[in-house]
């Protein structure tokens, strides 16, 4: 896969968004669409939220860079929107779908994106930050989201990820 980047800051963040792309179907897979919704009696964010969630931030960079395209769940996530109670998210498929979708053309412009635009200031409410900032922090916290999904799978009573191709 071509890993050849526009900035050199983005080689080590393309080597992550790869990772997390073959990631998420993995540590979702087997989950049946009630063990998703599953909350275990918490306020913690449920499979279904994570995914969908994950999704929204790679539309939402995706959006930053030109690119406009929107999840099929998009009014449940907008605006950084948490999890909400008594509602049913959609199904995991619908969420792989969409990643399969948003994946490709983020992935380009992450290659092809230069270090002018990876400094220019993202204002969005309540944050201030380079688009370069910006990114890193969506590839951190899609590590953090797929190890809390990997968590649910042990407490759900699922076998552990399997990371290999």
């Amino acid at each position: 896969m071509e890993t050849k980047t526009a900035s050199n800051r983005m080689l080590a963040i393309i080597t992550l968004f790869d990772m997390h792309t073959s990631f998420l179907p993995k540590v979702v897979d087997g989950f049946s669409e009630k063990d998703a919704q599953n909350r275990l009696n918490t306020k913690a964010n449920h499979v279904a939220w994570l995914t969908g969630s994950l999704v929204q931030g790679r539309c939402e960079v995706a959006g930053f860079l030109g690119i406009p395209l929107k999840q099929a769940a998009d009014e449940l996530f907008k605006m950084h929107k948490g999890i909400q109670d008594d509602v049913t998210y959609p199904s995991l498929e619908s969420f792989k779908k969409d990643w399969e979708i948003v994946t490709p053309p983020l992935r380009t412009a992450l290659l092809t994106v230069t270090d002018e635009q990876l400094d220019k200031r993202l204002e969005i409410p309540e944050m201030s930050m380079s688009y370069y900032d910006y990114i890193s922090f969506l590839v951190y916290r899609e590590a953090n989201c797929i190890g809390q999904i990997a968590l649910w799978r042990r407490l759900l009573g699922y076998p552990a990820m399997n990371y290999m191709p």
